[in-house]
């Protein structure tokens, strides 16, 4: 594996995970850091939606129906809770503050009153679940070589398509990340 610079975990960056990852619950996933310290991280897996519409997981919030669409799986823990992250043009109430303006939670009622007068550029994304290291876990697995940490862009977390998220970053790391942009999600299938 080549050797990459030294980027810190930090809440608002990207865990890419390596091509040697082999765990399920994160094999060619793209975790946005939500949290990093002492006592534990939480992330969200970007780039693995459900076939799941918002209406099915909260029909009662009916301004988000049409600014989320489908439900993200954000990891495998405690994956009946969900956690909505958003980018929207005016400040919502309890959020947490990732990176660049996106955030993370919020008063529910707010962010469905934003997100019904909100603008074309509001951006809102339910997940069900998340991805949770204990003290040490993370550490233990960055030296381990199972995580690429990069800063977090806006335009991944948010992207249309989310299918080849994994596979557009190993091709923007180059060298030979690029030949493991073709590798199929599932190796024994190759």
């Amino acid at each position: 594996m080549e050797e990459e610079t030294e980027t810190p975990v930090i809440k608002g960056s990207f865990l890419i995970a390596s091509p040697h990852l082999r765990d399920p619950n994160f094999r060619q996933t793209v975790v946005l850091m939500c949290e990093h310290g002492p006592g534990g991280s939480l992330g969200l897996v970007v780039n693995r939606r459900t076939e799941h519409h918002i209406m099915e997981v909260l029909p009662q919030t009916t301004g988000l129906h049409e600014r989320a669409g489908l439900v993200y799986s954000g990891g495998p823990v405690q994956k009946d809770n969900l956690l909505i992250l958003h980018k929207v043009g005016t400040s919502v109430p309890e959020s947490q503050q990732i990176f660049d303006g996106v955030c993370l939670g919020g008063d529910l009622s707010a962010l469905e009153e934003v997100s019904e007068e909100g603008e074309a550029t509001d951006l809102v994304r339910v997940y069900m679940g998340y991805a949770g290291w204990a003290p040490g876990q993370l550490q233990f697995e960055l030296s381990g070589g199972s995580w690429i940490v990069l800063p977090a862009d806006l335009k991944l977390v948010f992207a249309r398509d989310p299918h080849h998220m994994w596979a557009s970053v190993m091709r923007s790391l180059g060298g030979n990340y690029t030949f493991y942009a073709t590798m199929p999600p599932d190796p024994s299938m190759n």
